[in-house]
């Protein structure tokens, strides 16, 4: 049953055009929220039929403008049609600036969700030119004037005072992304493994995650090379951010296949159904994400709810969703200090990955076991239902 509170979220991805964490994140949160408010959702996109949902489309005289110019005539769109709202809560740089103007013009409270920083996405820049300027602008202005901040993990919210040092840490809470634990919940049919061409009689390393160059997989592909010979590398990878980094990957994933067996690297381009992916997880050996920037990683906690051992980069928010040696193994890594994550050895980092796969690839019971623990701490510490009171407690800080 909703309050009087009328909340509008405001976020580039809605369902069904998802292709990251925040899509993911915003999914849920509405949701659960609407058991607690007037909750109203501002997307980019395509029309929606859920009621309470508004899709906007580039604004046609935007036509073949910087792509960063597009969102923020989206952007001001969205803002004037926050009219009548209590509160506004914008996720990703992509919304903020439409929350930051709809606070200005309606006089409304606004809350951002930080899911990534541009300072720590350099790389950025030969995606957007100048662009990044503006993405870079459009966030600094919402979060230096936001009346609270929520970082998604204490590792974000120490980036968020670090990249913004005007900020009023008292402002910034943590409230962490969460996962639903009965759609992600292990699914032993093995129709989609047999479509894809994966052997349940070997071990097998997976990966699911955007072509982008946070999420390290390049690393991966590297530390693949040494893994032990009978393992699958299945990689549910799409969506290149760039056509060079596209092409990077190409020419790994080639080299990949050279030095192994031809039929131990299945690389997945297309974005494969929520339940695919489920059956896809629940079946491997080792679940890994290589990234060198994550805020949290929603995909860790999908793997865990799966009952899949994670292997991942000790950044960002990841150590406080993985538990070392419980559910899964910290990889290691020293970072540049320039803002984009690189390891200061990358040799180094590429061969713990490969140390802590092969760990687990030669003992498939600790894996499991690690699994199992993985789904238990899913359930207990990230519910949305939990996540959703937190988010209106914030709301209620700044009403």
């Amino acid at each position: 049953m909703t309050t009087s509170l009328r909340v509008d979220l405001i976020t580039r991805e809605y369902p069904p055009e998802v292709y990251g964490g925040a899509g993911v994140h915003l999914e849920y949160l509405s949701r659960d929220l609407r058991d607690l408010a007037d909750v109203r959702v501002h997307c980019f996109g395509a029309p929606r039929t859920e009621p309470g949902v508004t899709a906007y489309p580039e604004p046609a005289e935007l036509a073949g403008a910087n792509a960063a110019l597009r969102t923020m005539g989206v952007d001001l769109e969205i803002a004037a049609g926050c009219e009548g709202t209590d509160i506004v809560h914008s996720h990703t740089w992509y919304a903020n600036f439409a929350g930051h103007t709809a606070k200005l013009l309606h006089g409304v409270p606004h809350v951002v969700t930080t899911h990534s920083l541009e300072p720590l996405r350099p790389w950025k820049a030969e995606q957007l030119g100048g662009g990044y300027a503006l993405s870079s602008f459009c966030e600094r202005v919402a979060i230096e004037n936001a009346d609270a901040i929520i970082a998604v993990s204490g590792g974000m919210r120490r980036d968020v005072l670090t990249a913004y040092p005007s900020v009023d840490p008292d402002k910034v809470r943590v409230v962490y992304n969460g996962i639903d634990t009965e759609q992600y919940t292990p699914n032993h049919g093995t129709d989609v493994i047999e479509r894809l061409g994966i052997d349940l009689n070997r071990p097998s390393v997976v990966f699911v995650g955007r072509i982008t160059r946070q999420k390290g997989l390049p690393y991966l592909m590297r530390a693949c090379h040494d893994l032990p010979p009978e393992t699958q590398i299945v990689l549910l990878a799409g969506a290149p951010d760039t056509k060079e980094i596209a092409a990077e990957v190409q020419g790994l994933a080639d080299d990949l296949r050279r030095a192994r067996d031809e039929n131990g690297v299945i690389w997945v381009q297309e974005m494969l159904p929520k339940q695919e992916v489920v059956q896809v997880l629940t079946h491997a050996t080792v679940f890994v994400c290589p990234s060198i920037y994550e805020p949290m990683g929603i995909v860790n906690l999908e793997a865990m709810a799966c009952e899949t051992a994670v292997v991942a980069t000790a950044t960002g928010g990841i150590p406080e969703v993985v538990a070392d040696g419980e559910t899964g193994l910290l990889v290691p890594i020293e970072q540049l200090s320039d803002g984009t994550g690189t390891p200061v050895s990358p040799d180094k980092f590429v061969a713990d990955l490969t140390a802590a796969m092969t760990t687990l690839i030669r003992d498939p019971q600790r894996a499991a076991t690690m699994g199992k623990a993985g789904r238990r701490r899913a359930v207990e510490k990230f519910s949305w239902s939990r996540i959703a009171q937190d988010t209106l407690e914030v709301y209620r800080s700044v009403l």
